[in-house]
Protein backbone atom coordinates (compact mmCIF):
# COMPACT_ATOMS: atom_id res chain seq x y z
CA UNK A 1 0.00 0.00 0.00
CA UNK A 2 2.80 2.08 1.15
CA UNK A 3 4.73 1.89 -2.42
CA UNK A 4 1.26 2.68 -4.23
CA UNK A 5 0.98 6.20 -2.29
CA UNK A 6 4.90 6.80 -3.11
CA UNK A 7 4.59 5.95 -6.85
CA UNK A 8 0.95 7.84 -6.76
CA UNK A 9 2.50 10.81 -5.04
CA UNK A 10 6.03 11.00 -7.60
CA UNK A 11 3.48 10.27 -10.64
CA UNK A 12 1.62 14.03 -9.36
CA UNK A 13 5.30 15.79 -9.12
CA UNK A 14 6.35 14.67 -12.42
CA UNK A 15 3.24 15.49 -13.49
CA UNK A 16 3.00 18.78 -12.05
CA UNK A 17 6.92 19.95 -12.91
CA UNK A 18 5.65 19.00 -16.52
CA UNK A 19 2.62 21.02 -16.54
CA UNK A 20 4.48 24.27 -14.96
CA UNK A 21 7.53 23.93 -17.37
CA UNK A 22 4.63 23.88 -20.39
CA UNK A 23 2.74 26.72 -18.83
CA UNK A 24 5.92 29.22 -17.88
CA UNK A 25 6.45 30.82 -20.76
CA UNK A 26 2.33 31.88 -21.00
CA UNK A 27 2.60 33.51 -17.45
CA UNK A 28 5.68 35.29 -18.10
CA UNK A 29 3.92 36.72 -21.46
CA UNK A 30 0.60 37.56 -19.38
CA UNK A 31 3.24 39.46 -16.87
CA UNK A 32 4.96 41.30 -19.47
CA UNK A 33 1.86 42.43 -21.38
CA UNK A 34 0.18 43.22 -18.02
CA UNK A 35 3.09 45.29 -16.77
CA UNK A 36 3.44 47.06 -19.82
CA UNK A 37 -0.22 48.09 -19.77
CA UNK A 38 -0.02 49.60 -16.21
CA UNK A 39 3.45 50.97 -16.61
CA UNK A 40 5.01 49.06 -13.98
CA UNK A 41 8.60 49.83 -15.20
CA UNK A 42 10.34 47.41 -12.61
CA UNK A 43 8.15 45.04 -13.86
CA UNK A 44 9.11 45.16 -17.40
CA UNK A 45 13.09 45.38 -16.14
CA UNK A 46 12.49 42.15 -14.67
CA UNK A 47 10.95 40.87 -17.65
CA UNK A 48 13.62 41.75 -20.21
CA UNK A 49 16.90 41.20 -21.66
CA UNK A 50 18.00 44.50 -22.84
CA UNK A 51 21.06 43.59 -23.90
CA UNK A 52 19.49 40.70 -25.74
CA UNK A 53 16.23 42.57 -26.82
CA UNK A 54 18.26 45.90 -28.48
CA UNK A 55 20.59 43.69 -30.48
CA UNK A 56 17.53 41.67 -31.86
CA UNK A 57 15.88 45.05 -32.48
CA UNK A 58 19.02 46.30 -34.23
CA UNK A 59 19.68 42.77 -36.59
CA UNK A 60 15.67 43.68 -37.53
CA UNK A 61 15.50 47.33 -38.17
CA UNK A 62 18.74 46.95 -40.28
CA UNK A 63 17.23 44.54 -42.17
CA UNK A 64 14.22 46.34 -42.64
CA UNK A 65 16.14 49.27 -43.87
CA UNK A 66 18.39 47.41 -46.22
CA UNK A 67 14.97 46.01 -47.72
CA UNK A 68 14.03 50.05 -47.52
CA UNK A 69 16.64 51.31 -49.13
CA UNK A 70 16.54 48.85 -52.65
CA UNK A 71 13.23 49.69 -52.99
CA UNK A 72 13.49 53.39 -52.89
CA UNK A 73 16.59 53.86 -54.50
CA UNK A 74 15.85 51.55 -57.99
CA UNK A 75 18.97 50.67 -59.07
CA UNK A 76 21.28 54.03 -58.22
CA UNK A 77 23.63 51.74 -56.16
CA UNK A 78 25.74 54.87 -55.44
CA UNK A 79 22.84 56.17 -53.51
CA UNK A 80 21.91 52.38 -51.74
CA UNK A 81 25.51 51.84 -51.10
CA UNK A 82 25.34 55.00 -48.90
CA UNK A 83 22.25 54.31 -47.76
CA UNK A 84 23.71 50.71 -46.25
CA UNK A 85 26.52 52.57 -44.86
CA UNK A 86 24.86 54.94 -42.66
CA UNK A 87 21.72 53.03 -41.52
CA UNK A 88 23.44 50.95 -39.29
CA UNK A 89 24.83 53.62 -37.35
CA UNK A 90 21.68 55.55 -37.48
CA UNK A 91 19.56 52.52 -36.22
CA UNK A 92 22.09 51.68 -33.63
CA UNK A 93 22.16 55.13 -32.17
CA UNK A 94 17.94 55.33 -31.98
CA UNK A 95 17.99 51.72 -30.16
CA UNK A 96 20.26 52.56 -27.65
CA UNK A 97 18.53 56.18 -26.63
CA UNK A 98 14.71 54.97 -26.89
CA UNK A 99 14.54 50.31 -25.52
CA UNK A 100 13.87 51.49 -22.09
CA UNK A 101 11.05 50.09 -19.84
CA UNK A 102 8.94 52.87 -20.72
CA UNK A 103 9.63 52.32 -25.01
CA UNK A 104 8.93 48.70 -24.05
CA UNK A 105 5.99 49.49 -22.34
CA UNK A 106 4.52 51.66 -25.12
CA UNK A 107 5.60 49.50 -28.23
CA UNK A 108 3.33 46.60 -26.28
CA UNK A 109 0.74 48.85 -25.18
CA UNK A 110 -0.17 50.13 -28.88
CA UNK A 111 1.13 46.97 -30.58
CA UNK A 112 3.11 49.09 -33.03
CA UNK A 113 5.73 47.56 -34.99
CA UNK A 114 9.11 49.31 -35.06
CA UNK A 115 10.49 50.98 -37.85
CA UNK A 116 14.05 51.77 -38.55
CA UNK A 117 13.60 55.81 -38.31
CA UNK A 118 10.82 55.17 -35.54
CA UNK A 119 12.54 52.00 -33.38
CA UNK A 120 9.86 52.94 -30.78
CA UNK A 121 7.04 54.65 -29.96
CA UNK A 122 7.06 57.55 -27.85
CA UNK A 123 7.09 56.94 -23.76
CA UNK A 124 3.58 58.85 -23.87
CA UNK A 125 2.19 56.47 -26.65
CA UNK A 126 -1.67 56.04 -25.83
CA UNK A 127 -2.84 52.48 -25.11
CA UNK A 128 -4.58 50.88 -27.88
CA UNK A 129 -7.79 49.44 -26.04
CA UNK A 130 -6.95 45.76 -25.22
CA UNK A 131 -10.08 44.43 -26.61
CA UNK A 132 -8.72 45.97 -30.39
CA UNK A 133 -4.88 43.96 -29.52
CA UNK A 134 -5.11 40.11 -30.11
CA UNK A 135 -2.63 37.97 -28.50
CA UNK A 136 -1.60 34.88 -30.27
CA UNK A 137 1.10 32.15 -28.69
CA UNK A 138 3.28 29.77 -29.51
CA UNK A 139 6.51 27.67 -29.13
CA UNK A 140 9.31 28.53 -31.48
CA UNK A 141 11.41 25.75 -29.77
CA UNK A 142 11.65 24.37 -26.70
CA UNK A 143 13.69 27.34 -25.46
CA UNK A 144 11.82 30.15 -27.28
CA UNK A 145 8.39 31.40 -27.34
CA UNK A 146 6.41 34.27 -29.64
CA UNK A 147 3.92 36.77 -28.43
CA UNK A 148 1.99 37.45 -31.31
CA UNK A 149 0.56 41.27 -30.96
CA UNK A 150 -1.86 42.40 -33.91
CA UNK A 151 -3.73 44.93 -34.12
CA UNK A 152 -7.32 44.86 -35.58
CA UNK A 153 -6.83 48.11 -37.54
CA UNK A 154 -3.49 47.14 -38.61
CA UNK A 155 -3.82 42.94 -39.23
CA UNK A 156 -0.86 42.79 -41.30
CA UNK A 157 1.64 44.80 -39.21
CA UNK A 158 2.27 42.15 -36.32
CA UNK A 159 4.37 42.69 -33.53
CA UNK A 160 6.12 39.76 -32.40
CA UNK A 161 7.75 39.61 -29.13
CA UNK A 162 10.38 36.81 -29.04
CA UNK A 163 10.98 35.34 -25.38
CA UNK A 164 13.82 33.36 -24.50
CA UNK A 165 13.88 30.48 -21.32
CA UNK A 166 16.81 31.96 -19.11
CA UNK A 167 15.73 29.10 -16.17
CA UNK A 168 13.89 25.91 -15.82
CA UNK A 169 10.59 28.05 -15.53
CA UNK A 170 12.00 31.70 -16.04
CA UNK A 171 11.29 33.39 -19.28
CA UNK A 172 12.44 36.93 -20.56
CA UNK A 173 11.77 39.12 -23.52
CA UNK A 174 14.71 38.60 -25.40
CA UNK A 175 13.70 39.68 -28.99
CA UNK A 176 11.47 41.06 -31.50
CA UNK A 177 10.84 39.41 -34.99
CA UNK A 178 9.97 41.77 -37.97
CA UNK A 179 9.22 39.43 -40.55
CA UNK A 180 5.51 38.07 -41.19
CA UNK A 181 3.81 35.93 -38.10
CA UNK A 182 5.19 33.04 -37.54
CA UNK A 183 1.85 31.33 -36.41
CA UNK A 184 -0.18 32.62 -39.56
Amino acid sequence: MNRKIVTGALIAVIVGVVVALFASPFIAAQALVRAARTGDAAGLERQVDFPAFRASLKSELNARAALEIRSRTKGDRGLAALGMLLAPSLVEGAVDNFVTPQGIAAMVRSGETPEPERPVPADDTPAVDKDKIRQSWAYLGINTFAVTLTRDDRPDDALVLILKRRTPFTWKLSGVDLTPDPMG
